[in-house]
């Protein structure tokens, strides 16, 4: 694939996964992180592998931070933009998993499958790559039921943060914030029930926000 990118986009592929790595990492090691779970609920990745989890692609940024080198597989687009990422996050001790929800939606499937039989993590943006925002696509509960498996979802939420004007609102968090981690019950795999824990695992994280600007 290396020989279809144009000479600047070599160049990019160079250079920026070294310098968002390392932004992402001096950003990381001002934030402080506090996990507000429903009763009963796991705290994620503490839990050994196999497992299956779903995000928002807003929360992308902060997220590479929190659970890096972890060894998650991360379905991440085939596309320029999605080799930036991938060698972005590899670089913070992610699985760089090629394939989409929307463009070679099969090949990211099976490959995250055998992530999945591997013994990994396996993380998927579940709005991703072009959106709606915060609309679970298919591929979450596609790959949960081929491996019989639930499906646990979070949402990271910085208590202060940048909100871009893209698609998915993608938050950077402000240097110092807290953040906000919402962790709800395991859920079954059907899209319904997918969709349902990724909005409670954002009033989760707000909620916890909301209390305490209010007391500050």
């Amino acid at each position: 694939m290396a020989s279809t990118y144009t000479l600047k986009q070599r160049l990019a592929l160079v250079i920026v996964p070294r310098l968002a790595s390392a932004a992402i990492c001096l950003l990381g090691v001002t934030l402080r992180f506090e996990d507000v779970r429903d009763p009963g609920a796991p705290l994620g990745f503490d839990a050994p592998p196999p497992a299956v989890y779903a995000f928002w692609h807003r929360c992308l940024l902060t997220s590479a931070w929190h659970f890096r080198n972890h060894n998650i597989a991360i379905l991440i687009s085939p596309s320029f933009d999605g080799e930036l990422i991938a060698r972005t996050v590899q670089r913070l001790g992610y699985v760089a998993i090629r394939g989409s929800s929307s463009r070679s939606g099969s090949l990211g499937l099976r490959n995250m499958h055998r992530a999945y039989l591997a013994g990994q993590y396996c993380a998927i943006t579940a709005d991703g790559p072009r959106g709606p925002a915060m609309v679970a696509k298919p591929g979450v509960t596609q790959l949960a039921q081929l491996v019989d498996s639930p499906v646990g979802t979070f949402y990271v939420l910085p208590e202060r943060a940048w909100q871009l004007r893209s698609w998915d609102r993608f938050l950077i968090p402000k240097p110092f914030s807290r953040v906000f981690i919402g962790w709800p019950l395991l859920t079954t795999a059907d899209e319904s029930s997918v969709q349902a824990a990724l909005d409670r695992s954002v009033e989760l994280a707000e909620s916890r926000k909301n209390n305490s600007q209010k007391k500050s």
